[in-house]
This record gives structure tokens, C-alpha cells and sequence, in this order.
């Protein structure tokens, strides 16, 4: 498992440790040493296969940082068209605190029709435009982004890397990703490059210097719109959910006015995409939250109010068409003066589906 970004509990004690950690990398004490290099490791066969074309694009969006078999099973199939084998690479900003130096390759290898892993751990913004980085991603059919922290995704936005793996999303190639890697999937990103913020610290205040938000690195098809969330029920992120739609919708970070929260939980959870857009849930429940008209009250320094949230929970085998996005099956809640309604995780059909 790849570590996730330091949480502490309380709000002063957060702030403290990043006044310390700004401090200590001004002085040069937590900085990448200068000698530090992108490093490579690859799995199964040397060469990359070659073909014409290939079936997806298709995606996979993890509730933690592992991978999940069944998704990716699904997506390998899709994207090689039941025959043939597709290269993998997985691009890590940081490598595993313990264990395999490849944990999501391990996986990878084990799932059928892949010829080869290359697992990529890149420490600095910088290696983005590394050519060999570049080329392993565009001979590759499936990029997988690792758990850990999205702001250092979010580094690569405006580099090669960038361009790369949209690239293998043109090509009817796929990508995928856990924890971090699911946030840096999604139209609108919560980078964290703050801090981690609570739900309960997000409704008090959308505008929290820890609600950073990132746009223009990634718009897959049939999945705009969208602001992806993990660890979700886990870590009771339902409220910041809330609020990060209420602020891509009252900033004009989305289209059409309306903005797609999608919170998957751990343990497995996974949502798989496919090239025409349908979703399909693994694992773990997840929830789609479509904030579709602005906020009645969204004001830096002050709690949110948002009326009539509407909230679809997903169960392990449930399936929701993102190219056709649904007007019926969701239950409403409210969020007033920062307090929101109880019962966020369920609640019965305000619009039932024939």
C-alpha cells in the first residue's frame, strides 16, 4: 500500500505541520535531493505489442489505491477485444512505504491478456517530460495511477505526461487509477496541495483554504462534468462532496451549470466505465451527487447552503449510464447554514425509475 497524505485530526494541528513542513523544504531539509531520478521497473516481457487498434477507451476508478481484479479484468478484456495482450504502466509519485516495490504490477500481471507492468515512480514535476517516461505511456494501452497524493499528479498538468496518456485514451487504450489516482481522473480535481479537508470543515466553508481545486488535466468521454471522491463512506466524505460540486458550480467550473460528484468507498470498490459510457460498480458501494443549479449561498468565510442535492447510491453490480446521465432513481438532501440533513448515505427515490 502506498502512503496516503498525512490527515491529523485537529484543524490547528494541520495547520502546524504544514507551517513546519513549508519551513523545513524552504530550508532545503525535505526537498528531493538533486540526484533523485525517475525510476523504472518492468514486469512480463520486454517488447510492447503492436496493433492497429484497440476496443476501449475504457477506464477503472478505485475507492483505495489497489487494485481491483474484477475492473481490470474487465477493462483488459474490453480494450484488447477479447484477443490478443496490452501493455500496462502505472505512474506513482512516491514508492510503497513496505512490501513490493510493483504492488499494482503484481496485480496487473496476475489478471490475463497483459504482456507487460512498468511501474514508474516520478518525485518530481519535472518528470513529466522525461522521453522514456513518454514513450513507455504512449506504447501502453492502460495507464493506472497509483495511490498516495494527487497533488503531485497535478504537478504533471502542461507536461509531455499530460499529452501522453490522452493519448492512449485516443487510441481506444484506457486508464484507471486508486485513492489519489481516482481524483486525478475526474473533470474537476481535489488536489489536497493544502491539506486534507473534512466534510464538516468544507460545509462551513466552501471556499476553506483546504478546498484547492484543479482543472484542464483530464475530460475523458461520456465522463465531463465529473469531481471523483475515495475512501468515501469509509471516511464519511459525503459533505465535501457536497461542497466540491457546489463550488465547481458556483465558480463556472463545469458545463451546463451542473457538476457530478462521484464518492466510491474502499475494500474493493471500483467503478468501471466503458467506451460508451456506462458504468458499472465492483466491490464496495459508491454515490453520484449532481449538484445542478448554483448554490443559494456559497461565500468564502461562510457556511454553505445548497437545497435538493440529488444522490444516487450505487451497490456492487448497479450500473449508471454517464452518456445518458439518469433524471430519475436519486433521493434529495440539503445542506443549511453548513449543517446538512441526516440520512446522507440512503434514502428512498424522490423520482423512482420505471
Amino acid at each position: 500500500m502506498r502512503p496516503l497524505s498525512v490527515t491529523p485530526r485537529g484543524r490547528l494541528a494541520r495547520r502546524a505541520l504544514i507551517t513546519v513542513t513549508l519551513a523545513l523544504t524552504c530550508a532545503g531539509l525535505l526537498a528531493t535531493p538533486a540526484d533523485a531520478r525517475a525510476s523504472r521497473v518492468r514486469l512480463g516481457s520486454s517488447a510492447d505489442v503492436g496493433r492497429a487498434s484497440w476496443g476501449g477507451p475504457a477506464y477503472t476508478m478505485n475507492g483505495d489505491g489497489a487494485v481491483v481484479p474484477a475492473s481490470m479484468r474487465r477493462a483488459v478484456d474490453a480494450i484488447r477485444g477479447g484477443s490478443g495482450s496490452i501493455d500496462v504502466v502505472v505512474l506513482a509519485g512516491s514508492a510503497p512505504s513496505s512490501g513490493s516495490a510493483t504492488p499494482e504490477c503484481d496485480v496487473v500481471m496476475g489478471v490475463g491478456g497483459v504482456n507487460s507492468c512498468t511501474t514508474w515512480t516520478l518525485t518530481r514535476a519535472s518528470d513529466g517530460n522525461d522521453p522514456q517516461v513518454n514513450q513507455d505511456i504512449r506504447n501502453a494501452e492502460f495507464v493506472y495511477f497509483a495511490g498516495g497524493d494527487q497533488c503531485r499528479y497535478t504537478a504533471w498538468k502542461g507536461t509531455g505526461l499530460q499529452a501522453s496518456v490522452q493519448s492512449v485514451v485516443a487510441k481506444g487504450g484506457g486508464v484507471g487509477g486508486g485513492s489519489a489516482g481516482t481524483h486525478i481522473n475526474s473533470s474537476v480535481v481535489y488536489d489536497a496541495c493544502v491539506g486534507s479537508v473534512t466534510s464538516g470543515e468544507a460545509l462551513a466553508d466552501p471556499y476553506d483554504s483546504y478546498v484547492t481545486l484543479t482543472t484542464g488535466m483530464f475530460s475523458w468521454p461520456h465522463y465531463g462534468d465529473t469531481v471523483n471522491d475515495s475512501h468515501f463512506v469509509a471516511r464519511d466524505r459525503m459533505g465535501r462532496l457536497m461542497a466540491f460540486t457546489a463550488r465547481a458550480v458556483q465558480d463556472g467550473l463545469t458545463t451546463q451549470g451542473r457538476a457530478w460528484g462521484v464518492g466510491i468507498d474502499e475494500g474493493g470498490g471500483s467503478l468501471y466505465v466503458d467506451a460508451q459510457g456506462r458504468g458499472t460498480l465492483f466491490g464496495a458501494d459508491a454515490y453520484v451527487v449532481l449538484a445542478d443549479h448554483r448554490p443559494e449561498k456559497a461565500v468564502a468565510g461562510q457556511p454553505l447552503t445548497y437545497q435538493r442535492f440529488k444522490i444516487w447510491h450505487l451497490r456492487p453490480g448497479a450500473t449508471f449510464d454517464f452518456a445518458q446521465r439518469p433524471d430519475c432513481g436519486y433521493y434529495l438532501r440539503s445542506v443549511v447554514a453548513g449543517r446538512a440533513d441526516t440520512g446522507l448515505y440512503d434514502g428512498t427515490p424522490a423520482a423512482p425509475c420505471a
